[in-house]
């Protein structure tokens, strides 16, 4: 067995079973899909539930087609997409350092499925079953560029953000002056 096809498999294996957990624990970890949703919601994505099933369904299904190593630069695209809403909404403002749950963590994936696409799955997939593998410049162009396009339609499509000028439920948007109270009230009414 070639070790760089049994590297690449488990590399595949490490970012697909990591993808998998990831799509679980938003469907059935603590606040199930109803956390998961308030969450999304919270960063600014509209319609949370969408979100979260989306999130849910593209976790796993990337996860599976990349231990299966098949269409993998499509599956590498998923994994792209999804930690760069990641890295931008979530874990930006936080830096870079993963233990002040900045972007490091989502980097890594990132890239590395990035680097999966360039490389292909190699020899122990089924894309090299089939005879569909698509690897070097293609297989890179799909997988960052696939991640990327992707990021940038779900942000244009379901990101709004709340302005922090905008008026919220706790505060009206302007206060009355004090010169518009009732004209017969008076501290002696107390």
């Amino acid at each position: 067995m070639d070790p760089v096809d049994l590297a690449l498999m488990l590399l595949r294996l490490a970012v697909g079973g990591t993808m998998i957990a990831h799509g679980v624990n938003h469907w059935r970890g603590g606040g199930k899909i109803a956390g998961t949703a308030g969450w999304f919601e919270s960063l600014g994505l509209r319609h949370g539930t969408l979100q979260a099933w989306a999130s849910v369904v593209t976790e796993i299904v990337a996860g599976v087609l990349l231990i299966l190593g098949l269409i993998t630069p499509l599956a590498a695209a998923a994994v792209v997409a999804v930690m760069l809403v990641a890295a931008l909404l979530a874990h930006r403002p936080n830096g870079f350092f993963v233990f002040k749950d900045g972007w490091e963590y989502v980097m890594i994936l990132a890239v590395v499925a990035v680097v999966l696409g360039v490389t292909g799955p190699g020899t122990i997939s089924l894309d090299a079953s089939l005879d569909i593998v698509y690897d070097g410049w293609i297989g890179g162009a799909v997988a960052l560029g696939g991640g990327v396009l992707g990021t940038a339609l779900l942000l244009a499509a379901f990101w709004r953000p709340q302005r922090d000028d905008a008026p919220t439920a706790e505060a009206p948007a302007t206060e009355a002056p004090a010169a518009e109270a009732p004209a017969d009230a008076s501290a002696d009414d107390a």
